[in-house]
């Protein structure tokens, strides 16, 4: 443990903020500056927080100054900001010499200030949230072990959703936001890579949700589909496999979800240009006609244009979605307001209201990470290891929980010296992964490990 003071600057208080923070302030030695861009917020986060400071501070501002001077005055500093401002804050580390724990993955923009890093001393530590993050620390655990009993790991397969609990997934896309859902939605539009029996496959944006595939959860009864994942190829590199010949990572929605963002893909609503027709005043009606293509805004030809838009496979699934959009008001007469003069942001407004967690449900993280292993008599076994993590209703969600606390968990063993080598890192070794999963697992949160 630490034994003498130490100073962090938590960038953001955002929904995974609080376990990180409570679990730093455990520790006497502890003082933590809370930066937002509002006052507010951080003087209500740093309000349950002992030892804590507000500070009013906005990384994406032109003028780094500020940012700089900040950073500088702290021995380490947890970007809980879009990545996107990662860079920035790590420049400013290494002007101020500052340690820097982040829970994104390592981009292009981070790697570029590696050699500065190193020459600043400094630690960089990234990908230490839920995934990225506990999915490294399992991987590596079983990889290693694999390995040193001269196994070989033929196939990975990681799958993670971040999930309303069952009891509570109660509307037509069984799926509620806890944050704003314009991240999640755009990610549904994302390009993505995968290797399968040792060819890389790609997957482009507009074919992602077809592209999903029921999965099965041992012990787990919701039904759910599966789909890639960003870039799941140089994994095998990063976990140190060259014998696999099949590396995939994706994300795990109830089953229905896909199809039906699919289908608004489909007829439009997810498009984040502007449309110069998209105005106050409009009704939702109007705006899907637009969309769509039909040829009037009534319900009846609004749903004819979307069946030949959606091409739907059976009568049944036409009749699970169509009333779900109903749902969601886009047949409706009712004057939309406009949000940044784009079709996803007025409808990431109404599903803000319309899809959020209401007082008293849960969510549920689910992960799984599937390892063929071919042992050296030639004997083939599959391992798993599971998360199933609920929110505390009233407490902290499961989100946050496995996302916060691990990074509060890499932030105290920097702080500790426990990590020290100076760059640009992630969990990708047991030197990091060991001492955070042994923390995180005396914290409660743990994967269950199974051999078929």
């Amino acid at each position: 443990m630490a034994t003498s003071s130490k100073k962090i600057l938590l960038l953001g208080s955002g929904f995974v903020a609080g376990p990180c923070a409570e679990y730093l302030a455990r520790i006497p030695a502890n003082t933590l500056t809370v930066a937002c861009r509002t006052l507010s917020a951080a003087t209500a986060f740093c309000a349950k927080i002992p030892r804590a400071s507000p500070l009013v501070l906005d990384v994406a501002a032109s003028d780094s100054t500020a940012l700089e001077a900040a950073v500088a005055e702290h021995d380490l500093v947890i970007s809980l900001v879009p990545y996107t401002y990662h860079a920035a804050v790590v420049q400013a580390a290494i002007k101020g010499k500052t340690h820097v724990v982040t829970t994104s993955y390592i981009s292009p923009a981070l790697l570029a200030l590696d050699e500065a890093v190193r020459a600043a001393g400094i630690v960089v530590l990234n990908e230490s949230g839920l995934d990225p993050g506990i999915d490294h620390l399992y991987a590596i655990k079983v990889i290693d072990a694999v390995h040193a009993k001269g196994g070989k790991v033929k196939e990975f397969h990681l799958h993670c959703g971040a999930l309303p609990a069952p009891d509570c997934a109660d509307n037509p896309l069984k799926y509620k936001f806890s944050w704003s859902p314009r991240g999640g939605l755009l990610a549904l539009r994302n390009a993505a890579r995968y290797l399968s029996d040792g060819v890389v496959k790609r997957v482009a944006g507009p074919d992602l949700m077809p592209t999903a595939q029921p999965f099965t959860i041992e012990d787990f009864k919701p039904a759910l589909d599966a789909f890639p994942n960003r870039d799941a190829a140089p994994f095998r590199e990063f976990y140190n496999i060259p014998e696999a010949t099949t590396v995939t990572r994706g994300t795990l929605r109830y089953a229905g979800f896909c199809a039906f963002m699919a289908a608004l893909i489909r007829v439009g609503w997810l498009a984040d240009d502007k449309k110069n027709w998209l105005v106050d005043g409009v009704s939702w009606a109007e705006a899907t006609q637009r969309a769509c293509g039909a040829r009037a805004s009534d319900e009846d030809a609004l749903v004819e244009r979307i069946k030949e838009v959606c091409e739907f496979p059976t009568e049944a699934e036409s009749e699970r979605i169509i009333p779900g959009m109903r749902w969601m008001g886009l047949f409706s007469a009712e004057k939309l307001v406009v949000r940044d003069g784009t079709l996803l942001d007025t409808l990431c407004a109404r599903l803000e209201t319309l899809m959020k967690y209401e007082p008293g449900e849960r969510d549920l993280i689910i992960l799984q990470q599937k390892f063929l292993v071919q042992w050296a008599d030639g004997k083939e076994e599959t391992i798993t290891t599971t998360l199933e993590e609920y929110g505390t209703p009233g407490g902290h969600s499961a989100m946050a929980r496995t996302v916060g606390l691990p990074c509060g968990i890499a932030a105290q063993l920097v702080l500790d010296g426990v990590f020290s080598k100076p760059g640009v890192h992630a969990p990708y070794t047991k030197e990091f992964c060991d001492p955070i999963r042994k923390t995180l697992e005396s914290e409660g949160v743990r994967l269950v490990e199974r051999v078929f």
